[in-house]
């Protein structure tokens, strides 16, 4: 896990696991309005840091290192409480949604069924999380409605919901053929006749039919068939997808420094695998991530600046 301890000038010193999220989703700053003071492995070693560079800015001084919040004790997840009528956090409300974001892609069962962390469950929980009676540093949210919004957003097509959901198997048998997400439907893949709009240009070699009935399965779907036929989804960690996503960035960068258009397309292609096993395994999917993108960036303005589109 690395740990960046960054500086925004004239506000404060911090702590993330995530820049983008933390310092540029979170708290509204562009990468030129904050630096990187350093980033290492070791927790300890850069909460010392952190309080340190507090001190001699005349910052705030959090009153708890980042190493021993609640939160941080176990290395990769919250320290929840799960009953049958709650999930409580170990944050309170005013902390809870930068501990959420720390925490993306967790998972906990309930009785109400499994949920996970992402964009839309944080946009959930801080609109209703609830200030614990008997501890005001504590928040909880009612597992009964948390569920019951993943059935009104039809999780399982745009949230990232899983058919371990009890509320997701009865709507939608696995016939054991799914990833995490409900990604690949009950044959395996996601099925689409050729005669969709989509699809009508285009030709289906396996059609037997000459009528359009034919399934017509997306690159994304075939991908996914391949890491479900071989365990990925089962014995895969997100951390690892994440640190092969890193290698084959780096041999994409390679590439381009040496001009290796072979070698890009080749990067490109193994960027993309990546990226979709690493969606499946945070219980999303790879056109759903793609959909959130292209519906944030779809209206952004912005200008050029050194071959980068800098938004306004």
């Amino acid at each position: 896990m690395t740990y960046y301890l960054y500086h925004i000038p004239g506000k404060k010193i911090g702590i993330t696991k995530d820049l983008k999220k933390r310092v540029e989703e979170q708290q509204g700053y562009n990468e030129d309005e904050y630096d990187i003071i350093m980033k290492s492995d070791n927790i300890e070693y850069v909460s010392e840091q952190e309080i340190y560079l507090q001190k001699l800015y005349g910052y705030r001084v959090d009153e708890t290192p980042y190493n021993k919040l609640k939160f941080n004790k176990e290395e990769n997840d919250m320290n929840i409480n799960i009953t049958e009528q709650t999930t409580t956090f170990p944050c309170p409300v005013n902390k809870l949604k930068g501990q959420l974001m720390d925490n993306m892609g967790m998972k906990w069962e309930t009785d109400h069924g499994a949920f996970v962390i992402n964009k839309y469950s944080i946009d959930w929980i801080m609109k209703n999380v609830q200030i614990s009676r008997y501890n005001v540093e504590r928040s909880y949210v009612y597992n009964k409605a948390f569920a019951r919004f993943y059935d009104n957003h039809q999780t399982h097509d745009a949230l990232g919901g899983n058919l371990a959901d009890v509320h997701m198997r009865e709507r939608y048998p696995s016939n054991g053929r799914t990833t995490l997400t409900g990604g690949l439907a009950p044959t395996g893949m996601k099925e689409r006749k050729c005669n969709e709009p989509e699809f009508a240009k285009r030709k289906c070699d396996d059609c037997q039919c000459n009528k359009g009935e034919c399934l017509n399965p997306t690159q994304f779907d075939l991908i996914r068939d391949w890491a479900s036929e071989r365990g990925l989804y089962d014995k895969g960690d997100p951390k690892t997808q994440t640190l092969k996503l890193m290698e084959e960035a780096g041999e994409i960068c390679r590439a381009v420094l040496k001009n290796d258009r072979d070698e890009i397309i080749d990067g490109i292609g193994d960027c993309v695998v990546v990226l979709t096993n690493l969606a499946e395994l945070i219980d999303m999917s790879i056109e759903d991530c793609i959909e959130v993108a292209y519906a944030e960036i779809s209206s952004r303005t912005g200008k050029m600046v050194n071959g980068t589109f800098k938004k306004d």
